[in-house]
C-alpha cells in the first residue's frame, strides 16, 4: 500500500477544490424539493461547475458514469443515476454526492436533504448517520489508525439500531480520485493503517435502516438495500494535520 502524504502546497489547492465542491451542495439545497428530477438537479450542478466555477465534475465519464451527480433516494445507498423519470415527491430523503476537479485536484463531498417534510424515521436515520460520520473524523490524528474511525462510526451507528454498509467505504483522494488507503466504516480501535500527517481521505459512512446487505441494479451502477429499508450518507473530505485533522469540504452551516 503507497500512501501519497500531502505537502501544504497540496492541501492548500485541495482546500481550494474541497470549498467548490461544497459549494454546489449548498447552491443545489433550494431546488431539492417534492416535484423535481434528479436529472434537473444534475443539470443545475452541471452548469455550475463548469459555468460559474470554471471547473470540471470529475463523475462524468468515470469509469463510465454518465453524469455530474450521484443522486441516491430513500433506499438507494449509493451510485444512483440522475434521471428525469425520477420524480421527488414529499418526504423523500436524498443524497447527492459531487466531486469537482480543480487545477487536477479532487474535492469530494456529499450530504443529505429532504424533499418536502420527511418522516421522523427518515429524519432520525439521516441525523444519526451524520453524527457517526463526525464522530470518525474526530477519531483522526497521527498516531492513531483507520480501525478507530471505523469503530467511532459503527459504535454510534449500532447502538442507535442501525447497520453499516459493508460493500463500499471511504478512499484517499488527491490528484486521483480513489487512491490508498481505503477506509472502512467499521473496525476495532488500535488496528488497521497508521494515521500520519498529510493523508488525505474521505469519511463517508453509508447507514441502513435496516440490514447491512446491499444488492446492485441491472445498470452497473446503482446500489439499493436488499431489504428496502431506508439508507442515508455523509462524506467530508479530510487531511491529518500536526495535532488532529481539518474537513477539507466544511458546508456553511456544517449539516
Amino acid at each position: 500500500m503507497t500512501i501519497k502524504l500531502k505537502n501544504d502546497k497540496d492541501i492548500a489547492k485541495m482546500r481550494v477544490a474541497g470549498r467548490l465542491a461544497a459549494e454546489v451542495l449548498e447552491m443545489i439545497r433550494e431546488y431539492v424539493v417534492p416535484g423535481v428530477s434528479t436529472e434537473e438537479l444534475d443539470r443545475r450542478c452541471h452548469e455550475y461547475i463548469r459555468k460559474v466555477q470554471k471547473a470540471t465534475p470529475a463523475n462524468v465519464g468515470y469509469h463510465g458514469f454518465p453524469k455530474t451527480l450521484c443522486t441516491s433516494v430513500n433506499g438507494v445507498v449509493c451510485h444512483g443515476i440522475p434521471s428525469d423519470k425520477e420524480i421527488l415527491i414529499d418526504g423523500d430523503i436524498v443524497n447527492i454526492d459531487v466531486t469537482v476537479i480543480k487545477d487536477g485536484w479532487h474535492g469530494d463531498t456529499s450530504r443529505m436533504y429532504y424533499a418536502g417534510t420527511p418522516s421522523p424515521e427518515a429524519k432520525k436515520l439521516v441525523d444519526t448517520t451524520y453524527d457517526a460520520m463526525m464522530a470518525g473524523i474526530r477519531a483522526v490524528r497521527p498516531g492513531a489508525r483507520l480501525g478507530d474511525v471505523g469503530h467511532a462510526i459503527q459504535k454510534l451507528a449500532e447502538g442507535a439500531g442501525y447497520s453499516v454498509v459493508r460493500d463500499y467505504c471511504g478512499h484517499g483522494i488527491g490528484r486521483v480520485y480513489h487512491e490508498e488507503p481505503q477506509v472502512l466504516h467499521y473496525g476495532r480501535p488500535n488496528t488497521g493503517l497508521l494515521l500520519k500527517e498529510g493523508m488525505t481521505f474521505t469519511v463517508e459512512p453509508m447507514i441502513n435502516a435496516g440490514h447491512e446487505d446491499v444488492i446492485g441494479l441491472d445498470d452497473g451502477w446503482t446500489v439499493k438495500t436488499r431489504d428496502g429499508s431506508l439508507s442515508a450518507q455523509w462524506e467530508h473530505m479530510i487531511v491529518v494535520t500536526k495535532s488532529g485533522f481539518e474537513i477539507l469540504t466544511p458546508w456553511p452551516d456544517q449539516k
